[in-house]
C-alpha cells in the first residue's frame, strides 16, 4: 500500500442531538480509490463532505491530510513528493501535516482544497448557455492557468473525457451522461490530487453510468489522482473502487474488497410481499398524435415526440421506457402540462370531464394540473425549510398543526419510511438528509397533494436497492389504497418489471411497442437491454 494521503481520525458528527457519524476511522492511500457504500442516509454525503472541509465541522475527531508544501509558492503535492523540487517555481516541497479542520493557518487549508475536486450527485453546475469548450476554459480561468495556453490545455481534457465530438455543443444541449463528463473535465482541470464523487452516477441509465465510471477510472490512473466515491449502488463500486467501506446507521460497518463489501452490503435485501393483480378502471389519460420539436442552435430542428398515441386507466401503472434521449422526459413533461406539444391531443379525465391539456387557461390545462403530480429528476426542496413545512407550508396546504402532522406522517410512510424514521425527520432541513431521503421526501410532497394522476420521471435514480423496495411497495399500496394512477418513465428494468402493468417503449421520440410488461421487455434489441439494465445490486 501506498503512503497515506488522509487519516481519518475517530470522526462523530451530530446534528439536532443525534449522532449521524459514530467514530469513524480509516485511511486513504495516494492514489487510491475508495467506495463508500450504504443505504440512503447512512451518513456517505455527511462523511464525505467532511473530508473535504466543506459545510460544518465534526463534533469531534480529526481529519489529518499528508502533504508537500511548497516553500516559494502556494503549489502542493502528496505527501511523498517531499524532498522534491517545485514543478511551478523550482522550491522545496516539505512535508506537512495539514489537520483540516483544526488549522490554524487558513491559507495553508484553502492552498490544500484548491488541490482537492468534487462532483456533486445530481448537479453539473455547468455554464448551460455556454460551449462544451468554454465551460472548461472558465474552470482554467479559475485556476489562474496561463492564458496562451489554455485553449490546448481545455481541448486535452475534453478529449481526455471523450467529448471531443460535442466541444462546440451548448451545455444544456447535452445528454445528462455527457454534462457528467464535462463536470469531470472541469475539475481535472484543478490538477487535483483528490477528486471526491458523490453518487455521480445515480441519475444516469445504466449504460451511460457505466461510460462515466470508465472516464472516472482512467482519470484517476491518467492523472495520479486518488478519490473517494460514494454510492448505494454496487456497481459503481465494482466498477471504480480499490477498496470499499460499508456504512451502517454512521458507523463502519465493513472495510475490504469491493467484493466482499458489497456481498455484506446486500445481506437482508428481501423482496417477499406480494401484491394482488389490479383492476383497472376507466380511461383516464388519451392522447393522439402528439408531437413536440423544437429548433436547437446545433442541431437544428429536434424532434423529441413524434406522432405518439397510448391511453392510461384509473388505477393503472404505465410505463415509460427508451434509452436516452428516446423522449420520454419530454413526454411525461407534455402530460403533466408543464410544456405544450407542438401538434395533437392530450386529454385527461378530471370527474366526468375530459380536459384539453393543449389548452390553457384555469378551466383548461389550469384545473387539470392541480390534479396531476409530478416527480422529475431535478426535484427541489426548499432549503431552509423543515421537512414538515416542506410537505405542508411550502406547497400551500394550509392544515390546523395536528392534522399536517398526521398528514405528513402518514405520507411519509407511503413514500417508503418507516413509523420511527417519518418522526424523526419531520422537524429537520433538507441538508441533514441523504440524497435518497430528499427523493423520498419530494415523493411525499407530491403524494400528500392527493393526485388523481401521480408521474415520476426516474423515481429510483438515487435510491439504494433496499429503499427502492421501500418505495415500490409505498407506489403499489397508495394504488390499492388511494386509488392513484401512476405513470412511470424510468430506465430502471427491474423496476419496470415489477411495478408496471403495461409498458410504452419509445426510439427516436416515437412509441414502437405498448403492451403488458413481460411482452415489451422481451423485444427490447441486445443495446437497449444493455443500457437500460440497472447495475445488479
Amino acid at each position: 500500500m501506498k503512503a497515506p494521503l488522509i487519516t481519518v481520525d475517530n470522526l462523530c458528527m451530530d446534528f439536532d442531538g443525534t449522532r449521524v457519524l459514530k467514530h469513524i476511522s480509516f485511511e486513504i492511500a495516494e492514489g487510491e480509490i475508495l467506495g463508500i457504500i450504504g443505504r440512503s442516509g447512512a451518513g456517505k454525503t455527511v462523511l464525505m463532505h467532511l473530508i473535504r472541509g466543506v459545510e460544518q465541522p465534526p463534533t469531534s475527531g480529526r481529519i489529518l491530510y499528508h502533504i508537500a508544501a511548497c516553500n516559494g509558492c502556494d503549489y502542493m503535492d502528496v505527501g511523498s513528493a517531499a524532498g522534491k523540487p517545485c514543478p511551478h517555481c523550482g522550491g522545496t516541497l516539505s512535508a506537512r501535516d495539514v489537520d483540516l479542520w483544526n488549522e490554524k493557518d487558513e491559507t495553508l487549508k484553502r492552498r490544500l482544497m484548491r488541490r482537492t475536486a468534487i462532483m456533486f450527485q445530481r448537479t453539473f453546475a455547468l455554464y448551460g448557455d455556454d460551449r462544451v469548450i468554454e465551460n472548461v476554459l472558465h474552470a482554467l480561468d479559475d485556476i489562474d492557468y496561463p492564458q496562451e495556453n489554455a485553449i490546448n490545455r481545455a481541448a486535452d481534457l475534453i478529449d481526455q473525457v471523450r467529448l471531443s465530438h460535442r466541444m462546440m455543443h451548448i451545455a444544456r444541449d447535452l445528454s445528462g451522461g455527457e454534462k457528467q463528463r464535462v463536470v469531470l473535465a472541469r475539475q481535472l482541470a484543478k490538477e487535483p490530487f483528490m477528486l471526491f464523487a458523490d453518487e455521480p452516477t445515480g441519475t444516469l441509465d445504466p449504460g451511460t453510468a457505466r461510460i462515466v465510471h470508465t472516464m472516472l477510472s482512467e482519470a484517476a490512473k491518467t492523472n495520479n489522482m486518488g478519490m473517494v466515491v460514494t454510492s448505494h449502488f454496487s456497481q459503481v463500486i465494482e466498477d471504480v473502487a480499490h477498496r470499499a467501506i460499508l456504512l451502517v446507521d454512521g458507523g463502519i460497518a465493513t472495510i475490504g474488497t469491493p467484493k466482499d463489501v458489497i456481498q455484506q452490503f446486500m445481506k437482508g435485501y428481501d423482496d417477499s410481499e406480494k401484491f394482488e393483480e389490479a383492476e383497472l378502471g376507466e380511461k383516464i389519460v388519451a392522447a393522439l398524435d402528439l408531437t413536440k420539436r423544437y429548433i436547437s442552435v446545433d442541431r437544428g430542428v429536434v424532434i423529441e415526440v413524434n406522432g405518439v398515441n397510448f391511453d392510461v386507466y384509473t388505477k393503472e401503472i404505465f410505463g415509460i421506457i427508451g434509452k436516452s434521449g428516446a423522449g420520454k422526459t419530454t413526454l411525461s413533461r407534455i402530460i403533466a402540462g408543464i410544456i405544450e406539444p407542438t401538434s395533437g391531443e392530450i386529454n385527461i379525465k378530471i370527474g366526468e370531464e375530459w380536459v384539453d391539456m393543449t389548452k390553457a387557461g384555469i378551466d383548461e390545462r389550469g384545473r387539470a394540473k392541480e390534479y396531476i403530480g409530478l416527480l422529475h429528476q431535478e426535484y427541489d426542496l426548499f432549503p431552509h425549510r423543515t421537512v414538515l413545512d416542506n410537505l405542508t407550508d411550502a406547497i400551500g396546504l394550509e392544515f390546523p398543526k395536528e392534522l399536517a402532522l398526521r398528514k405528513a406522517l402518514v405520507t411519509l410512510k407511503m413514500s417508503g419510511f418507516s413509523d420511527e424514521k417519518s418522526r424523526e425527520i419531520l422537524e429537520r432541513m433538507p441538508a441533514q438528509l441523504s440524497e435518497g431521503e430528499r427523493h423520498r421526501v419530494a415523493l411525499a410532497q407530491v403524494l400528500i397533494r392527493e393526485p388523481r394522476l401521480v408521474i415520476l420521471d426516474e423515481p429510483t435514480g438515487t435510491m439504494d436497492p433496499i429503499t427502492k423496495i421501500d418505495v415500490k411497495h409505498s407506489i403499489m399500496h397508495s394504488r390499492e389504497e388511494m386509488e392513484e394512477t401512476f405513470i412511470v418513465v424510468s430506465h430502471d428494468m427491474e423496476f419496470v418489471r415489477d411495478i408496471c402493468d403495461r409498458l410504452a417503449l419509445m426510439r427516436g421520440g416515437k412509441i414502437v411497442q405498448i403492451g403488458k410488461t413481460a411482452d415489451v421487455l422481451a423485444i427490447l434489441t441486445e443495446e437497449e437491454r444493455k443500457l437500460m439494465s440497472q447495475p445488479a445490486a
